[in-house]
């Protein structure tokens, strides 16, 4: 190793990111760097930032100055390096670097030209560059789950979004070599392939001239991989042919992850939203329909401007109607960049959290109902954890998400990263009970 300094990365943000600060430790780690997951003992911490709500970014601040406070070189990386590069070099002396969403992938160079005593500010105005499957990469989620990046930026200008500002516009990879590397993640024994972009019934749009998601999970089919699970599908985008490779395609879980964000045509046209208000009841029930077995996901936003209580009621009415296995909600946030920013009507905070308390109390009983309806039932069951203490084995089924949704905790033995059949015999609002079925029973 000789002088070579220790690196520890702190991670905060989405999935997305957590792929950046993969590569960026694959890279460490081929370049000869030690990298420690403890902060204290490093020399240099690598803080992937966050910065897509006011939340996330206070969240970010927290960990720098914490890590400033210890006297740590810090070396700020992702979204938050992207928005406030001067303000953050400015405010921090402690911070040797801030690098942009779109250059992360230079931090090996980074880290030496700041041993060299440089301060340095590596920010591309417009990220352009996107990793594939001969970027080095070190996974740090659990063994038997890993996310693949099929795109990276956003085309569209919802009003509310700042992430075209941040990560920059759609850039797809190529059919071959999102397969190439889910290949690779089979190989290694990943058991579930999770596919992530900001919009990906968008895939390919900018590299072939049209969607091509519906081509890429039938290839994606001949991939020895139990589960491919689809993250962040418009649902305009969810075409008949999308929707036929998705029911053709046995490895394709049917889980719809639909970020609606609201349900009133109005909002919807305030939103910008690209379909303009036509998230209707009918575009659900075609889905419903055609995916009978679908687990359904979607976000709301509250409180955005102008946002009424008969805007509101149309929403909790829509929830009520198509009983959607999972449902998260958050409280517009204005985002000084964004459109919605400068919009007249803004509401209190203290309204949107109670609209906000209220959609999620009125979700929990179905939320329930939905899980209920898997007592009695056999379901395969992605073995993640183990509770040391107990013995307890903790997992997820195929209807719920890596952190977003619920988890199983299962009574009997399996490897971790490993599917095991398990019989379901409780559930809660939120997470499912079972025991290992074996086979010689």
């Amino acid at each position: 190793m000789g002088d070579k300094p220790t690196i520890a990365i702190s991670h905060l943000g989405c999935e997305k990111n957590r792929i950046d600060t993969e590569h960026m430790l694959g890279l460490l780690v081929e370049a000869g760097y030690s990298v420690d997951s403890n902060e204290e003992l490093a020399n240099y911490v690598i803080v992937n930032t966050c910065s897509f709500i006011q939340s996330a970014r206070e969240e970010s601040v927290r960990t720098l100055v914490e890590l400033a406070q210890a006297d740590k070189k810090i070396v700020i990386t992702g979204c938050m390096a992207q928005h406030f590069q001067e303000q953050l070099l400015d405010e921090l002396p402690e911070a040797v670097a801030v690098v942009g969403t779109g250059d992360y992938h230079k931090i090996v160079d980074v880290i030496s030209r700041v041993q060299a005593g440089e301060r340095v500010k590596l920010v591309s105005p417009e990220p352009t560059y996107i990793a594939d499957e001969t970027t080095p990469r070190y996974r740090t989620t659990t063994e038997g789950v890993a996310y693949l990046r099929i795109a990276e930026g956003c085309d569209y200008r919802c009003a509310f979004c700042i992430i075209p500002h941040l990560r920059g516009n759609q850039r797809s990879r190529s059919i071959e070599s999102i397969v190439t590397e889910a290949k690779l993640l089979a190989s290694q024994g990943v058991k579930e392939i999770i596919l992530i972009s900001q919009i990906t019934t968008n895939y390919g749009l900018d590299l072939y001239g049209e969607p091509k998601l519906a081509e890429l999970l039938k290839e994606l089919g001949k991939v020895d991989v139990p589960w491919i699970r689809m993250h962040y599908a418009y649902p305009t985008g969810l075409t008949p042919k999308v929707i036929e490779a998705m029911v053709e395609t046995p490895n394709v879980l049917p889980y719809l992850d639909l970020p609606l964000q609201h349900s009133h045509p109005e909002i919807l046209r305030a939103m910008n939203r690209p379909w303009q208000g036509s998230v209707n009841d009918a575009i659900v029930e075609k889905l419903k329909a055609a995916l009978p077995k679908a687990v359904m996901r979607t976000t709301f936003i509250v409180g955005f401007p102008g946002e009424t209580d008969e805007h509101y009621t149309h929403l909790l009415q829509f929830v009520k109607r198509h009983q959607f296995d999972h449902v998260g909600v958050f409280t517009f946030s204005p985002e000084e960049e964004t459109p919605a920013y400068k919009l007249p009507n803004q509401l209190p905070q203290e309204l949107m959290e109670a609209r906000r308390d209220e959609l999620m109390e009125l979700q929990q009983p179905i939320s329930l109902q939905r899980n209920q309806q898997e007592i009695g039932q056999v379901v395969d069951v992605l073995i993640e954890q183990e509770n040391p203490e107990t013995g307890e084995l903790i997992g997820r089924s195929a209807r719920f998400s890596p952190e977003v949704d619920g988890l199983v905790y299962v009574q009997g033995e399996a490897a971790l990263g490993s599917i095991v059949p398990v019989a379901i015999s409780d559930a809660d609002i939120y997470d499912l009970y079972g025991q290992i079925v074996n086979s010689y029973n």
